[in-house]
C-alpha cells in the first residue's frame, strides 16, 4: 500500500466525524452537547497535525486540499467571536459604558479643565472688548449682535437638516478629540482649548450686547449632553496620550493598545447621546417652547446621564 493511501486510511474516520460535527455545528456551538465540543477539539487538533504532514509529504495531493478546507472550516467555527446580539449591546450600554466612564473619570476631568480655563478667560475679554472677539475668530457674529439678534432662529422646516447637520458637526468633533490622543494628545488638547475659547468667546459677547439670557435659553436644553460627551471623547483622547507618554510597566505599543480598547468603547457609548443632543438642539432649543421648558429639558437629560453614568453597572 501506498504511503498517501495509508495516511488516508488510518486517518479518514477522524476527518469524516470532523466534518459530521461542523455540520452539526454549522449554526453555533451549542447544537453539540458537551462532550462532543470536547471531541471537536481534539479532532480539530488531529486534523491540523494530519495537515502539517500532508503539505510536507503529499503537497500537490488532493487530500492536502481537502484537510486545508477542513482545518480552515473548523477554524472559523471554533475561533469566531460571539455574534452581537440584543443581550451584548444591553449589556455594553448598562454595564460596561458607565463602569469605563467612572474609571477614566480623571482623564474627563482633565479634559473639562483644558475647557473650561479658556471658556471662562475667553468670555472676560469678550465681555469687556469686541476687539478680543475679532482676535478669537467671532467677527461674524457681530452684526447679528449689533441688529439686536442671534443667529440661533431656525424655521421649522429647515429643522430635520439643521439636525442632521448637527448630529454630523457634533460627531465629527468627537473623533477628532479622541483620535488626536494618538500624537501625544497635543490635537486633542487643541480641540478642547479652541471649543472653550470659541464657546466662552461668544458668550461673553452676547452678554456685553444684553443677549446672553437669549443664547443661554437656546443652549441650555442641549448644551449638557453634547458639553458632557465632548468632554468624555477628550478624556478619551487624552488617555491615549498618556500611555504613549507614560507607558508603565508596558511597552508603549501594549500601553497604545490597552487605553485604546477603553477610548474606542466610550466613542461608541457616547454616538447615541451625540444624535440624542443632535435632536434636541435642532428641533427643541430654536422652537417657541418657554425658557423654563428648555431648562427643563436641558437639566432632567442631564440628571438622568449622569445618574446613569453613576449608578448603571455597579
Amino acid at each position: 500500500m501506498k504511503q498517501i493511501e495509508r495516511f488516508v486510511h488510518n486517518r479518514q474516520a477522524d476527518w469524516e466525524r470532523l466534518a459530521y460535527l461542523l455540520n452539526r455545528a454549522r449554526r453555533g456551538l451549542q447544537k453539540l452537547s458537551a462532550a462532543e465540543i470536547e471531541e471537536l477539539g481534539a479532532l480539530y487538533r488531529a486534523a491540523t497535525s494530519d495537515l502539517a504532514l500532508a503539505q510536507r509529504d503529499f503537497g500537490q495531493q488532493q487530500v492536502t486540499t481537502y484537510l486545508n478546507q477542513l482545518v480552515g472550516r473548523a477554524h472559523a467555527l471554533i475561533y469566531r467571536g460571539e455574534p452581537l446580539g440584543w443581550r451584548r449591546i444591553l449589556h455594553f450600554f448598562w454595564v460596561t459604558f458607565p463602569r469605563l466612564y467612572r474609571q477614566t473619570l480623571p482623564f474627563t476631568l482633565s479634559a473639562l479643565g483644558l475647557f473650561l480655563l479658556p471658556a471662562l478667560v475667553a468670555g472676560l475679554l469678550t465681555a469687556q472688548s469686541t476687539t478680543a472677539a475679532e482676535w478669537l475668530g467671532l467677527g461674524d457674529v457681530l452684526p447679528y449682535l449689533e441688529s439686536g439678534s442671534l443667529w440661533t432662529d431656525i424655521s421649522a422646516p429647515e429643522r430635520p437638516f439643521i439636525s442632521s447637520f448637527i448630529m454630523t458637526n457634533n460627531i465629527q468633533v468627537g473623533f477628532v478629540a479622541f483620535a488626536g490622543g494618538v500624537l501625544v494628545g497635543l490635537p486633542t488638547v487643541y480641540v478642547m482649548i479652541s471649543n472653550g475659547l470659541h464657546i466662552g468667546g461668544i458668550l461673553g459677547l452676547t452678554a456685553q450686547f444684553g443677549l446672553a439670557d437669549e443664547l443661554l435659553t437656546f443652549i441650555i436644553g442641549h448644551g449638557v449632553i453634547e458639553l458632557s460627551v465632548i468632554f468624555v471623547a477628550g478624556g478619551a483622547g487624552l488617555q491615549l496620550g498618556w500611555a504613549l507618554l507614560r507607558p508603565g510597566l508596558y511597552r508603549r505599543r501594549d500601553a497604545l493598545t490597552r487605553a485604546g480598547r477603553r477610548a474606542v468603547r466610550l466613542i461608541v457609548g457616547c454616538m447615541p447621546l451625540l444624535v440624542v443632543a443632535g435632536l434636541i438642539e435642532g428641533f427643541i432649543s430654536p422652537s417657541h417652547w418657554p425658557a423654563l421648558a428648555k431648562a427643563g429639558v436641558g437639566l432632567g437629560s442631564g440628571a438622568l446621564l449622569y445618574g446613569y453614568w453613576a449608578r448603571a453597572g455597579r
